[in-house]
């Protein structure tokens, strides 16, 4: 504190009551009542006098309104940071942290996401966004947390709990096709009654018998529920960890809706497997931890968890979501190669996701309000599906087309024997 004024050690012990509310970037008025405050409390504490408060009060000096341009990536470093204790012990002075961040594409994208939130945010009440990107063995490419770290540093990616809807049910289908169902099976849409429940579709219709892979691309909700009591609630849990899901999960049907918290990574981390073919990931940051003279402190080794799906229902499961893009509820986020991915929409439109995937790149997006108000008539399927379409359209710029993995990228194994014996 010998390089700082009076004034600028008050705010900097105001800060720690609250530091995104009290932040001079995010709220400059704020942030001089709280200083205004502490001076207050030295001065009744002995440690100040009245004068010096009030000359510390007139010789404040300017605060810095922004964050250098090159200073990007600050949600991802402040998780790195968070993370090294776990790796190398204190001692080793200074060390070099090498991490799988992509640093053109992450200043790229953080000026996209601000730009979408500029362009459509007050119109849909949309306050903030958040993304993440994985590579197929769980590399984490990208990292935002929030429309801007200089006003908040609150970690939407990771640290916020929030309602997938939707974009859990992948997780349901899942657990069906383990239970022998088929992408073709018939399932009845119709109303549904679970002791007072009754769970209904978004658009209120109802489609009598429809295939599992139609029920999956158009997000309907009884089919769901109905593919979650066969499932089982136990057994369907028991599916959603092996993915990756680590929030507590609540043990009733509503699971199937997505009704229950978890962050974009964790979600977006049990997607993978239905990108890479079938293994799990545990979404990492570091690669390496060196010293300043070079010595090796700390190497990743290992790819995670193995297989935690079988081949044969990746490629299923990659023919339901490629649908969900192509004539689905995600139509705003199709590639012109080969992906798949899920909308999720939370009950009043307060979160909106889309999660979705190609063969060498897997992403999430969160849309909301910190304070879960409500926004206007958003859904997965729209802004969070557009800027995933502008992020994965830009990222896969000049990358190899490759099909998911699975024998036909659209239809279940069988398809097209059945289809030209018939002719």
């Amino acid at each position: 504190f010998r390089s700082v004024s009076t004034y600028q050690a008050a705010m900097l012990a105001g800060l720690l009551k609250a530091p995104s509310r009290y932040n001079p970037l995010a709220d400059p008025k704020q942030a001089q009542a709280r200083t205004r405050q502490v001076l207050a409390n030295m001065v009744n504490a002995g440690y100040l006098t009245e004068a010096g408060a009030a000359r510390a009060m007139r010789r404040k000096s300017a605060v810095i309104d922004k964050i250098p341009a090159q200073r990007s990536a600050r949600y991802f470093i402040d998780w790195v940071l968070a993370q090294i204790p776990s790796y190398v012990s204190p001692g080793h002075g200074d060390i070099v942290v090498e991490t799988t961040l992509d640093p053109g594409l992450q200043r790229w994208t953080e000026a996209e996401v601000r730009a979408v939130i500029a362009e459509s945010g007050r119109a849909a009440r949309i306050s903030e966004a958040a993304l993440v990107a994985l590579a197929p063995d769980g590399a984490v490419r990208i990292m935002i947390g929030g429309k801007r770290y200089a006003n908040s540093q609150f970690n939407r990616a990771v640290q916020a709990l929030r309602q997938p809807g939707s974009a859990f049910k992948p997780i349901v289908y899942l657990g069906a096709l383990e239970q022998g169902l088929k992408p073709d099976t018939m399932l009845l849409d119709a109303p549904l009654d679970i002791g007072g429940w009754e769970p209904r579709n978004f658009d209120r219709r109802y489609r009598g018998n429809v295939t599992m892979r139609v029920a999956l691309a158009d997000s309907i909700n009884t089919v769901a529920v109905r593919l979650g009591r066969k499932v089982g609630i136990d057994r369907l849990i028991k599916t959603a960890r092996r993915l990756g899901i680590t929030s507590p999960m609540r043990r009733d049907l509503s699971l199937a809706l997505g009704a229950v918290e978890m962050s974009l990574l964790e979600l977006t981390g049990a997607y993978a497997p239905f990108a890479n073919g079938g293994a799990g990931v545990w979404p990492y940051a570091i690669r390496a931890i060196k010293s300043k003279d070079g010595r090796v402190l700390y190497e990743r080794s290992g790819s995670g968890p193995g297989r935690v799906v079988k081949a044969e229902h990746v490629a299923a499961m990659n023919g339901m979501l490629a649908k969900v893009l192509i004539d689905g509820t995600g139509k705003h986020a199709k590639l012109d190669r080969p992906a798949a991915g899920k909308t999720g929409t939370s009950q009043n439109s307060r979160d909106a996701w889309f999660i979705g995937y190609t063969p060498q790149l897997i992403a999430g997006v969160w849309m909301g309000n910190d304070d879960g108000t409500p926004m206007q008539r958003v859904t997965g399927g729209g802004l969070p599906a557009v800027l995933w379409k502008r992020f994965m359209t830009h990222a896969l710029d000049g990358a190899e087309e490759r099909d998911l993995p699975g024998a036909d990228p659209f239809e279940e194994k069988g398809f097209w024997e059945r289809l030209f014996s018939s002719l």
